[in-house]
């Protein structure tokens, strides 16, 4: 098989040149022959043929490309030719003459003739899906013999065709299959609007959005039109328009908008930790104490005793203020301590830590209630110490975390599947030991002053190195350090610090610094940090991390030595460094440690040892380098700097930089190192180095000094005119290029696909059609960059300096890519109309993975600086990732600056570019740049706009590749710019009035122009038409029609006194039109187009306008398209935008609706006293009526004025509209109060509504059929019925089977629970019910990830599927009573069983604020917040909440005058009120509101103990309660329970503030938060949120119906104020509203039993589905308790914890509301626990008898209920068991106070003697039973114990032999018993201790017998503790061993001397005897000497 291609001839070519053809198929290339001066034909006459391996695919391409060649520069395109070979595929032989198209997809003249065959293996060819051969093209490209055909022509680039092409055409074509003209018709309209192309954001920042995508979207439908066979169209994708976004040509990379530094800029963090419980700690009898440590604070929990389970419940709270690096690589440590006093520090248990960077980066930023794992870092051999449970947080300002909804937590505590650990970490986590192996650095600055070193040098005579460089690694709190290399600037190490630490690590980063030792202090010399994710991959297919050998750059401050460097932060690896400071050798290996290897030492201390040194070469062979730059424009210099002359430095890495002199010791390298001071003029003293090497040359690093002129009042220009210098540095790096040119080819991907979709975004945002296609078109040029990669990739294996790092990231990379190439197919075949913003979301995960993997963490080549030098000052900088320069032979793997005309703007360097200084552009270049290994730089100019002559130095003269010192540019063209500034919106108010008076400044080359100042608006429309003359660009014509340069225009606030304020800036590229081409469509005139304006990082409005660039021809202005005059008198000599440009307009109606004004604080100290509201929209507004008196009446008296106005056509070019609040003082003065723009119009837009839709068809009845049985829930799966059939709602059978069995397995374990008493319920069991409901729902939305605006319309239902747990089985009886109340299913009537009691009914717990749930209650009545402008020059830090002055209420309604003829209007209708028909008066209204304050939960400690002593404090109005006296004493989840009755007048009092204070003893309270709620906006609002409307009605009980309406009267009252017709009750059980029939039960019962007919309960179930109801219908308010978040505004943004609650309102001129409900907190109920210890058995036996040596123990019992250690108690011992039994027939008595609902025992204590009152603590309702052996003398040894969960403990065992140790271990599921329902238990239970391996063992048994009492019951039958009266126990009978001791003296005695002891005895006495005669001896030795001596 092959494709043969014969090319004849191209004709009707322009001028005379050297031509030369290239043919492309399945990526290989041919070039022909090159036909030399060529004139109009050029006759090639050559044959290609291909051999052809798969068959040939219908729709593949073969492009034909012609050129014009060229010796020097690289080819010029003429044309390229296209064709799509399904006619090829065909008929096998085709032969084609057509034209060619340009760049820009324009026809040109030029002709081709061609002629294909294709030879298939049998000449027939099936067909294919169009899928399978994806990215063929890609996966054939065989890049060998491509590259050997480009290397025979000495210019060339393998591909000289712009990347954006080829996929355009391709894809573009091989879809359309129609005419020709047709296409190219589609090909240009794509291109008409050639917009600069998007900038690649930094990775971290958000992505531009607004950047419209300018697909002529008729084109592309007709291109749809002609699809393919009618192809379906859910597949017709849109591939790379990438050129309608970038430009076409590759002359200019694309330059970044974004100014300010985000990194290193200090932020409000805080980190919350609540500690619950510790369990299972190792060790015996401890009394533990944690300690939680984030960074350097501590914070201890209190103590408890004696227990290996401590139950805590505590929070702490840590604030930071400091930059997001810092803060993320904090360590949390949690430690849990023995027995720590004032006196003693303690004993570690175990640890755990994690950095502050992993919480944040989970789910919600935070664990919550999950269990930490603890491991002691002394012995790594041990094993687990015990688990902490706790929830640990962290937020920033403005994150706000939804704290998972705080009920009782009942859920029995599965540990293992709760781990502290972040997803796809292991639970078995291992020890590991981190090697860091540092060998050498080089190019360290000089970190002394040289005056030092004189000194030095002059009395020891020999010259340093400056500097005492060690490195310092930190990693997971613990650092380690080399040792100190004295005076060396190239230090050699060899040594490896060593970390012991479990494995896979929580701290994400290893930090890696430099510093200088100092006799004084030790300083940074630069910091790189390690991130183990980037060098490690956890897939089963993963490795541990590795890195290295490898060099790692550092960057920091400049590296001029000062004694107090102002960037020193810089160093410490704060903040982007503006200079390079050195490199390091290292290399980093984990190895995992077995743990039971004897030899291990298992400490974590970090230890320091040597490191085998590494040859040379592995880090890469030494390659020379070459950078060249040449600057084509330098402008837009900052005029502060001085009018000095100024230079340009560049360097790379410490290349080219002036300050480090030739003093520096340099190893040995291919040549010596140019570029330093002591050649000043490097040019003329070079000749050295022509010597070495003929025509080598020494680098030039700056540009000549050259003096600034003025361009305005701010900047500066260089007049570089023709004249353009250039830099040329040489430099030696090892060469480890391929780690770039893989990160280049996944930048380049990824840019792609970040490009098209914000392409998707774009078209979804403006509604262009088909914007699924245009993703599908991205999906499919990922899946062939995919495969792209993979196969260039492949290539590089083998290379000797490849790391291990290389291998394994290159396999990961492969795999990762294949993978996403794949997923990419899929999901292009997903994605269909009502799915793309689904896929959209994927696909935002594919780019943020691509960014990932394509940062490389082993460095090569360090970054290149641009310094801009004023007077030698350095000024400001640009610092320019090298691999974006770096040149290769593969186009995908050339950086994406690389030969391009980059864009750049310069910066101030570190904090001085914070805030808004570092907004100001420095200086703007134009920089062109090249860089690549020396021996690759022949085409190094090959980018560079054409038409320039060389200037080299002296010595380069003649030779070719000797780079030039200048550019002489002889070509220049005149231009005219016109910039059509037409209007922007939503611009920054920088006015202290909360306005600006904006004028924009245009910056084009050298010129700039402003528009004129519009007075006090934000949104100002200039209309104006800036014309620039003379504009003279250099360079080829043809290239500046494709690249013109940027234009820049910033937007100021004039100000009367003073400079006038930046408020931002954005660019455009202007549309060029040559002299040669027509003025008409499709390319002219220009559309209008909005660009994002940005300040600093933040976007601060839109600028709509066009720019065209305008060749002015030989005939000079006469052929530009006529400029008309200014039109408008009034404005003087300002041209409008013109005709054809500015939008069409059309007349429209604005009606507003003015209802009042709120909370309008200050302006100038005076109170605002009679405002006013001016509207105002595009030149037109309307004013309010005046309110005379602010304080009396906030209301406006006339509510509706309407405006008419012209807006244009197009919705998305409307302009904002602006409110603006006066006040009229005396005299005629206004002052500005505060303004609102409102940006988009779109919500306010009056559409018809469709009488056509189903709700507007009242004919038929609907049915709604209610069982009365059913619990409400299951009414919100009702299905929303089409309004004309008549049918009543059923549920299927197999749900109801589905319930009946679910009912039986709820059951099946105990007898049927007895219903709930009703008088046992209260408002509490509603409230807890509903929580579990609430949790239950949200826990379904998780798997299902489902939104949780979609959950109301769930079924509740779903959630109890599976089998129970054993587990759950055994809840308590409420439990089960939820359950079941939860799942009863909706029988109908077939399987209704008897008649019981009702369940309990419930309430709707909202868990954020009512508002978020129903829109903020906007139905109607919107609310404006009104905003002052900057007060100071900090006013960039200030949220828009502190700039809130005030709120205006009211409404806007917007149509096309005339409306259409069908709208008519319904009876009753009010002219005056417009379309605001039926809204109620705005006079003063009085109001009872009812304010319920249920609990608060998670608040911030106010107090120095960690707790807070809470209250309520309410304010309404004049009205301000306290609640002091019943605060709530250090609890920071305060039960309130209380309710408030204020009486209010809406309007002046309707904003209720309820505060949360913190009471103190001394001094004021201090506030924890509050929160604010518009009661004005619930009361008006449709939805009814005055009183929730309850699930069920009933007159009596905990659920008594609240409102004084009830619901007949609800309803009756809505279907009149919705004129809907109804309701209509009868027969009884049957109400119809409208056309819906809603059925229910007919009678009620009252409090004693009697039933009554009634209508209530229909009623209410109409209310609960008033959102069915046809058009009038909308979701009423239930009854429901919200949560809201309590801010500080000491903490802006910072939830401080959450409130629960809900309001009342109830008007004062209807029936007044009952009395409150009760939902005071449930008082505790008191119980007695008696425990009688009757026997033990097997327990084990700890002492040796001394005289019998027989094992046996003293035993005794200890028992208490958990928490009241205090009050423990023991039961006597039972001495000498021989056999581990026991007999003690023991009473305990524990008295408690016990709260049911929560299953809590609740004791109030204080806490310690200095305390002021009792705290109250709920805990957990445990009895511990533990037994001792008593000892006399020592401390009593501890044997074992059992811990049972009053609620759910095992039942005892029969016997002692049946029980065993698997009743307490929880594995084995045992039935479980509560002893608040079987009141009586008694049984064998087993009691466990761990033994030295840290297993559970069984150390004894007892039967003990457990009886609950309530308090009045246990007062009737009173018993006495231990065996005393009343009710005694008997004594024991205890056998006689006990006592044997006391019994027979004389015989133990004898049994010890005779047979124990006997040989022991009679050697005691032995050693006793000699030891006598030896002191004998002594005794009388001097007597004896005496008497010999003297003889006597």
């Amino acid at each position: 098989m092959a494709l043969l291609v014969h090319l004849k001839t191209v004709s009707e070519l322009r001028g005379r040149g050297d031509r030369i053809a290239k043919v492309t198929f399945r990526g290989q290339s041919f070039y022909s022959r090159v036909l030399e001066n060529c004139e109009d034909v050029a006759d090639f006459d050559e044959t290609f043929r291909w051999p052809v391996a798969s068959t040939i695919d219908r729709n593949e391409m073969l492009e034909i490309q012609v050129f014009n060649y060229s010796k020097v520069f690289s080819n010029k395109l003429i044309g390229t030719f296209c064709m799509v070979l399904q006619k090829v595929v065909e008929e096998n032989h085709v032969e084609v003459t057509d034209t060619l198209i340009d760049d820009n997809n324009a026809i040109i003249k030029t002709s081709l003739c061609v002629e294909v065959r294709y030879q298939g293996t049998d000449g027939t060819v099936g067909s294919w899906d169009d899928g399978d051969f994806l990215g063929d093209e890609a996966l054939q490209e065989e890049e060998k013999d491509s590259q050997e055909t480009d290397g025979l022509l000495p210019g060339s680039r393998p591909s000289s065709r712009p990347p954006g092409e080829k996929s355009f055409r391709s894809k573009g074509r091989e879809k359309t299959k129609g005419g020709r003209d047709g296409e190219h018709k589609a090909g240009r309209s794509v291109f008409s609007a050639m917009k600069l192309g998007k900038n690649r954001s930094h990775k971290e920042e958000p992505q531009r959005p607004d950047e419209p995508a300018v697909l002529e979207m008729e084109d592309l439908d007709h291109l749809a039109i002609r699809l393919a066979d009618g192809l379906d169209p859910d597949s017709v994708s849109l591939a790379s328009v990438t050129a309608l976004t970038t430009n076409v040509s590759n002359k200019r990379s694309k330059p970044d908008i974004k100014m300010e530094p985000s990194a290193g800029r200090p932020m409000d963090y805080q980190v919350s930790i609540t500690v619950i419980e510790a369990r299972q700690l190792v060790g015996l009898n401890m009394d533990p104490v944690v300690c939680v440590e984030v960074g350097d604070d501590k914070k201890y929990t209190s103590m408890k005793e004696s227990t290996n389970c401590p139950y805590y419940n505590e929070y702490f709270v840590f604030d930071f203020h400091v930059s997001p690096d810092v803060m993320f690589d904090k360590i949390i440590k949690l430690s849990v301590i023995h027995s720590k006093n004032l006196l003693r520090s303690g004993t570690l248990v175990g640890s755990f830590k994690m950095d502050v960077g992993t919480v944040y980066s989970q789910p919600e930023h935070q664990f919550h209630h999950k269990w930490a794992i603890l491991s002691d870092p002394d012995d790594i051999s041990s094993g687990l110490k015990g688990y902490v449970k706790c929830d640990v947080a962290v937020v920033g300002k403005g994150d706000n975390i939804k704290t998972p909804h705080k009920a009782n937590e009942t859920d029995e505590d599965d540990i293992e599947g709760n781990l502290l650990l972040p997803e796809g970490v292991p639970p078995e986590r291992q020890w590991a030991r981190f090697y860091v192996k540092i060998y050498r650095a080089e190019g360290l600055p000089r970190m002394n002053t040289s005056l030092m070193a004189n000194v030095k040098k002059a009395f020891i005579g020999e010259n340093k190195d400056l500097v005492d460089p060690y490195v310092q690694v930190f990693f997971a709190g613990q650092k380690g350090k080399t040792s100190v290399q004295k005076s060396s600037y190239e230090p050699l190490w060899n040594e490896q610090v060593i970390f012991t630490d479990l494995f896979p690590p929580l701290c994400k980063r290893m930090k890696v610094q430099i510093r200088d030792s100092d006799k004084v202090n030790d300083v940074a010399i630069g910091t790189h940090f390690i991130d183990l994710r980037k060098i490690s991959n956890d897939g089963d297919k993963g490795f541990l991390p590795t890195l290295g050998p490898a060099w790692v750059n550092m960057y920091g401050s400049t590296r001029n030595y000062t004694l107090l460097d102002e960037h020193q932060d810089l160093n410490e690896g704060l903040g982007e460094g503006v200079s390079f400071r050195a490199r390091l050798l290292l290399g980093l290996a984990v190895e995992i440690l077995d743990t039971s290897n004897p030899e291990l030492t298992s400490s974590t201390e970090v230890q320091v040892e040597q490191a085998t040194p590494i040859s040379e070469s592995c880090a890469g062979k030494m390659e020379e380098f070459f950078l060249f730059g040449a600057f084509l424009e330098a402008s837009m210099i900052d005029r502060r700097n001085g009018d000095k002359p100024i230079t340009f430095e560049v360097t790379i890495g410490n290349y080219g930089n002036e300050v480090d002199g030739l003093a520096r010791p340099q190893r040995p390298r291919p040549r010596k190192e140019p570029g330093d001071e002591e050649e000043v003029d490097l040019i003329q003293n070079s000749s050295d180095d022509e010597a070495s090497d003929g025509g080598d040359l020494a680098s030039v690093s700056s540009t000549p000094p050259m003096r600034p002129q003025v361009t305005d009042r701010n900047y500066f220009h260089l007049p570089y005119l023709e004249r353009k210098p250039c830099i040329y540095i040489k430099s030696w790096w090892p060469d480890q290029r391929r780690r770039l040119y893989n990160a280049n080819i996944m930048d380049h991907i990824a840019d792609k696909l970040e490009e098209g979709l914000n392409d998707v975004q774009e078209m979804i945002k403006t509604e262009k059609s088909y914007p699924e296609r245009r993703l599908r078109g991205v999906l499919e040029e990922l899946s062939c960059g995919c495969c792209h990669f993979l196969s260039l990739a492949e290539k590089d294996q083998g290379h000797s300096s490849r790391t291990r790092l290389d291998r394994e990231r290159l396999k990961s990379c492969l795999r990762e890519l294949e993978s996403m190439g794949q997923q990419a197919r899929t999901l292009r075949a997903q994605v269909k109309r009502h799915t793309v913003r689904d896929k959209l979301r994927l696909c935002q995960n594919f780019l943020q993975r691509l960014r990932f993997l394509a940062d490389e963490p082993q460095h090569s080549i360090p970054d290149v600086f641009i310094w801009m030098m004023s007077n030698n000052k350095r000024v400001a900088y640009a610092r320019v990732p090298s691999k974006d320069l770096l040149f290769s032979i593969v186009e995908e793997e050339t950086g994406k600056d690389c030969a391009k005309v980059k864009t750049l703007f310069l910066k101030l360097p570190g904090k001085r570019g914070f805030g808004s200084a570092g907004w100001t552009v420095q200086a703007k270049l134009e920089l062109y740049m090249w860089l690549g290994l020396s021996k690759q730089r022949k085409d190094f100019l090959c980018g560079l706009p054409c038409g320039f002559e060389e200037v080299k130095a002296a010595q380069g003269l003649g030779l070719h590749t000797f780079p030039p010192v200048s550019l002489v540019y002889a070509k220049k063209q005149v231009f005219q710019l016109r910039a059509h500034m037409y209007q922007a919106r939503s611009l920054f108010a920088a006015d202290s009035s909360g306005l600006s008076d904006p004028f924009a400044r245009v910056f084009f080359i050298n010129q700039s122009q402003c528009t004129e100042v519009l007075n006090e608006t934000l949104c100002p429309t200039w209309d104006q038409m800036l014309v620039f003359d003379n504009l003279e660009l250099y360079g080829e014509a043809q290239e500046l029609r494709d690249d013109p340069p940027i234009i820049v225009i910033e937007i100021y606030d004039q100000d009367t006194m003073g400079k006038a304020d930046f408020m931002g800036r954005t660019f455009a590229k202007p549309l060029v039109k040559m002299a040669d081409e027509e003025y008409c469509p499709p390319r002219f005139p220009p559309q209008l187009e909005y660009y994002q304006i940005y300040r600093g990082n933040a976007t601060a409005g839109d600028l709509l306008a066009a720019f065209e660039l305008l060749q002015i021809g030989p005939a000079g202005k006469a052929d530009l398209p006529p400029i008309h005059g200014p039109v408008d008198m009034d404005r003087g000599p300002i041209m409008p935008v013109p005709v054809g440009i500015r939008p069409v307009l059309s007349k429209y109606r604005v009606e507003v609706l003015f209802w009042g004004l709120r909370d309008l604080k200050r302006v100038n100290l005076a109170q605002v006293d009679r405002p006013r509201v001016d509207i105002e929209c595009a030149g037109k507004g309307v004013q309010s009526s005046l309110i005379h008196n602010y304080k009396k009446n906030p209301n406006f008296n006339t509510l509706v004025k309407w405006f008419e106005v012209d807006l244009p056509e197009n919705e998305l070019l409307h302009p904002p509209l602006n409110i603006r609040v006066v006040d009229c003082r005396a005299f005629g003065r206004y002052t500005l109060v505060g303004s609102h723009a409102v940006s988009s119009l779109r919500r306010f837009i009056y559409r018809p509504p469709d009488r056509s839709a189903p709700s507007w068809n009242t004919a038929g009845e609907v049915v709604v059929n209610m069982e009365p049985e059913v619990p409400i829930k299951k009414l919100e799966t009702m299905v929303k019925l089409d309004a004309t059939s008549d049918a009543v709602v059923k549920v299927d059978v197999a749900e109801e089977e589905k319930e009946k069995k679910k009912k039986k397995k709820g059951t099946a374990e105990e007898p049927d629970e007895e219903e709930p008493d009703e008088s046992m319920l209260d408002w509490w069991s509603k409230y807890f019910a509903s929580i579990d409901t609430m949790k239950e729902q949200l826990r379904q939305q998780e798997p299902s990830g489902i939104d949780l605006e979609e959950k109301d319309e769930m079924d509740n239902t779903e959630g109890l599927k599976g089998p129970m747990k054993g587990k759950e089985k055994a809840r308590t009886a409420k439990e089960e009573k939820k359950k079941k109340t939860q799942s009863s299913g909706s029988g109908q009537g077939s399987e209704a069983p008897e008649k019981k009691k009702p369940k309990i009914d419930e309430l709707k717990v909202y868990p954020k604020e009512l508002e978020s749930e129903f829109d903020n209650f906007e139905d109607w009545l919107h609310t404006f917040n009104l905003l002052r402008g900057k007060t100071g020059d900090d006013e960039d830090g200030s949220t828009e909440e502190e700039r809130i002055v005030g709120r205006f209420k009211g409404s806007l309604c917007v149509y096309k005058v005339p409306l259409p003829e069908d709208v008519s209007w319904e009876a009753g209708y009010d002219p005056t009120y417009g379309m605001f028909q039926g809204i109620p008066s705005n006079d003063p209204i009085n109001v009872l509101v009812r304010v319920y304050v249920v609990r608060a939960t998670d608040l911030h400690p106010a107090d120095i103990n960690g707790k807070a002593d809470p209250y309520i404090a309410i304010r309404l109005g004049k009205t301000d309660i306290r609640d002091k006296e019943n605060y709530i004493s250090k609890q920071l989840n305060p039960v309130f329970g209380k309710s408030f009755d204020i009486e209010a007048s809406f309007p002046m009092e309707s904003m209720l503030t309820v505060a949360v204070y913190d009471w103190d003893l001394v001094g004021t309270d201090d506030l924890i938060g509050e929160t604010k709620i518009d009661l004005e906006n619930r009361f008006y609002s449709k939805h009814r949120a005055t009183c929730g409307i309850a699930q069920t009605y009933s007159t009596h009980g905990y659920n008594i119906w609240r409102d004084p309406m009830k619901p007949s009267q609800i309803l009756t009252r809505l279907c009149k104020d919705s004129k809907v017709d109804g309701p209509h009750f009868g027969p009884p059980g049957r109400v119809k509203v409208a056309n819906r029939v809603f059925t229910g039960p007919s009678e009620i019962e009252d409090e004693n039993g009697q039933k009554k007919p009634t209508e209530e309960h229909v009623a209410l179930s109409a209310l609960r589905h008033w959102e069915d109801i046809p058009r009038a219908g909308c979701r009423l308010v239930p009854e429901h308790v919200e949560t809201r978040p309590l801010l500080n505004p000491d903490k802006p943004g910072i939830e401080q914890g959450r409130l629960e609650l809900w309001v009342d309102m109830f008007p004062m001129d209807m029936p007044a509301p009952g009395t409150p409900l009760d939902i005071s907190p449930r008082k505790p109920k008191k119980y007695e626990l008696r425990v009688i210890i009757w026997n033990t058995d097997e327990v084990v036996l700890e002492d040796d008898d001394f005289f019998t040596g027989e094992k046996s123990s003293d035993i005794f019992v200890r028992g208490w209920l958990k928490g009241q250690q205090e009050d423990k108690q023991d039961t006597d011992v039972h001495y000498h068991s021989l056999t581990g039994e026991g007999n003690f027939n023991w009473r305990y008595l524990f008295p408690f106070d016990y709260l049911a609902a929560e299953e809590k025992i609740v004791i109030s204590k204080k806490e310690s003697m200095f305390s002021w009152d009792e705290t109250e603590y709920k805990i957990p309702a445990r009895l511990t039973l533990q037994i001792w052996d008593a000892d006399h003398f020592s401390a009593d040894d501890f044997l074992g114990a059992i811990e049972l969960d009053l609620n759910r403990f095992p039942r005892g065992a029969k016997t002692a032999k049946q029980c065993t140790m698997d009743m307490a271990t929880g594995e084995v599921d045992v039935p479980l018993v509560s002893i608040f329902k079987q009141k009586r238990v008694k049984g064998w239970w087993p009691l466990l201790a761990r033994n030295e391996n840290d297993e559970f063992e069984l150390t004894g048994k007892v039967e003990a017998e457990l009886h609950l009492l309530t308090a009045e019951e246990a007062e009737k039958n009173p018993v006495g503790l231990a065996r005393n009266e009343p009710d005694p126990l008997e004594k024991p009978n205890r056998p006689d061993t006990a006592f044997v001791w006391f019994l027979n003296p004389l015989k133990s005695i004898k049994y010890l001397i005779c047979t124990r002891y006997k040989w022991l005895i009679i050697k005691i006495v032995l050693a006793l005897l000699g030891l006598l005669m030896l002191g004998l001896f002594l005794y009388s030795l001097p007597g004896y000497m005496v008497k010999k001596l003297l003889g006597a």
